[in-house]
C-alpha cells in the first residue's frame, strides 16, 4: 500500500495519487471521467459548506465534512494533472508569476 511522506510537496501528492489509483484500479479512467468526478466532488464540497453555514439542505442528501471534501477535490485535481502531464507545482508557480503582472482592481 502506498504511503505519503510527512510534509509532502505537490509532486509527492501527485505521485501518491498515481500510486493509489494503480492500486485501486482507477488508472484507466480518462481525463474526461476524472473531470466529471471533480465536478461531483466540488458539489459535495459546496454541500458541506452549506451544512457548515447552517443553510438548508435536501433532506435525502448527506453532507460530509469540509476538510474531507477539499481533500477529495485535491485528489481529483492530482488525477487530472497526472493524466494531462501537468506538474502542479510548476503550473502554480508559473501562474502566480503571470498573476503578479495583473491589475487587480
Amino acid at each position: 500500500m502506498s504511503t505519503l511522506r510527512e510534509n509532502p510537496r505537490l509532486a509527492d501528492l501527485q505521485r501518491y495519487v498515481a500510486e493509489m489509483e494503480r492500486e485501486h484500479g482507477f488508472i484507466d479512467q480518462t481525463v474526461l471521467q476524472k473531470c466529471l468526478l471533480l465536478g461531483e466532488e466540488i458539489g459535495e464540497l459546496f454541500r458541506a459548506v452549506r451544512k457548515a453555514e447552517n443553510m438548508p439542505l435536501e433532506a435525502h442528501r448527506q453532507a460530509g465534512a469540509i476538510d474531507e471534501e477539499i481533500a477529495d477535490v485535491l485528489i481529483s485535481l492530482c488525477s487530472i494533472a497526472n493524466r494531462s502531464g501537468v506538474d502542479l507545482e510548476t503550473a502554480f508557480r508559473k501562474k502566480e508569476e503571470r498573476n503578479k503582472e495583473r491589475v487587480w482592481a
